[in-house]
């Protein structure tokens, strides 16, 4: 199997498109590339499984897991009127650094402090939602408000947001590593190599952007509740512990792929000369729709036990949050700005004053 994985990846090096980054390096991004044709294609054979299968298999990776259930799961909707400083520090675990790390990491992505928000608070509508699915949905108010709405959310989404400042900010003039003579200059330009060529300030949304533009930034909101949901679900169905290295596993691939498809996804709704959205988006969509379909398929007597009246409310309140905060902020950029300090407004979209490269299948590289 290894064997196989190895070759592939070679392959995806040789024949498979260029992401929207250059850096490390174009081929570094056609790994990626391959990796998420692997793991959906791993998807895809799960799906046509029985859960016994799929159990034998998890086993087979890792016998430990037959004596874990979900049962066993940390609780954090426990006695919730009794409010220590000693009991809010017992909340503050491994998990609350990954749920800070990973909103940095969305807001790098995302650029965009409006709608950063709306997905961190309708996440907790989510959660509510879903909580007669999944108990470790059930916490705490001062848990789901403070703890991570205002300190890991706010705190993981200022710093993205920072770091992002910066290096737009950041003067880009890059040398070659033959052109500098010094050691510790070669060495500073090979780390450097690491960090972006260069930045552009995303721009979701302006006062002129078309209702297509909307429709498709509310569905990446809703998207993206998908695929968070897929986590749980998984986690939950298959019976794995938040900290198993096969969950830390797939949300380090999910984090690498969703970067390009994000990119690609924001290329294809902002850019009129970007006639189509890149092969990665499209792999990852599927991929979202093979989790969703396997937690469906082999979680059924879970599923069962769904209240509808729960689900028909999540959707209509996730629509409305998501076309609300959308209209909100074209009318915050018409209204509440001027087209001189605002760092949100779309340049005017046209084939002259775009800068679009494609190479092999037309994907959109970064500029």
């Amino acid at each position: 199997m290894l064997c196989c994985i190895f070759f592939f990846l070679i392959i995806s090096v040789l024949a498979f498109p260029n992401g929207p980054f250059t850096r490390p390096h174009p081929a570094v991004w056609r790994v990626v590339f391959g990796m998420s044709v692997l793991y959906l294609l791993g998807c895809l054979f799960f799906l046509f499984q029985n859960y016994q299968t799929v159990k034998s298999i998890l086993l087979w990776f890792d016998p430990s897991l037959k004596d874990f259930h979900i049962d066993m799961d940390k609780e954090y909707g426990v006695n919730c009127s009794d409010v220590t400083l000693e009991r809010i520090w017992g909340h503050v675990d491994v998990f609350a650094l990954g749920h800070y790390l990973g909103w940095m990491f969305k807001a790098i992505l995302m650029r965009h402090m409006g709608i950063l928000w709306a997905i961190s608070f309708m996440w907790e509508i989510t959660e509510i939602a879903f909580a007669h699915l999944l108990p470790n949905f059930i916490e705490c108010w001062w848990d789901a408000l403070i703890l991570d709405v205002l300190i890991c959310n706010g705190f993981g989404i200022w710093c993205g947001l920072k770091i992002c400042q910066i290096l737009e900010m950041r003067e880009y003039k890059w040398v070659s590593i033959r052109d500098i003579h010094s050691t510790t200059g070669k060495i500073k330009r090979a780390m450097l190599q690491f960090t972006p060529e260069s930045w552009t300030s995303v721009r979701w949304l302006d006062p002129k952007c078309s209702y297509m533009r909307i429709f498709a930034l509310c569905q990446l909101v809703l998207f993206w509740q998908t695929s968070e949901l897929n986590t749980f679900f998984l986690k939950h169905v298959f019976e794995l512990p938040a900290s198993h290295p096969l969950v830390t596993a797939r949300l380090i691939l999910i984090g690498v792929i969703v970067a390009p498809s994000v990119r690609q996804y924001y290329s294809y709704v902002t850019d009129t000369t970007c006639k189509r959205v890149g092969t990665q988006c499209w792999v990852y969509g599927c991929i979202m729709v093979s989790e969703a379909l396997i937690c469906i398929k082999h979680g059924k007597e879970l599923f069962e036990r769904t209240q509808a009246i729960n689900i028909v409310l999540w959707l209509v309140v996730q629509l409305f949050i998501s076309m609300g905060c959308v209209f909100g902020c074209v009318m915050w950029h018409k209204y509440g700005l001027t087209r001189e300090n605002s760092r949100d407004l779309s340049p005017v979209k046209s084939a002259t004053s775009a800068k679009v490269l494609f190479e092999n299948n037309h994907d959109f590289k970064e500029d």
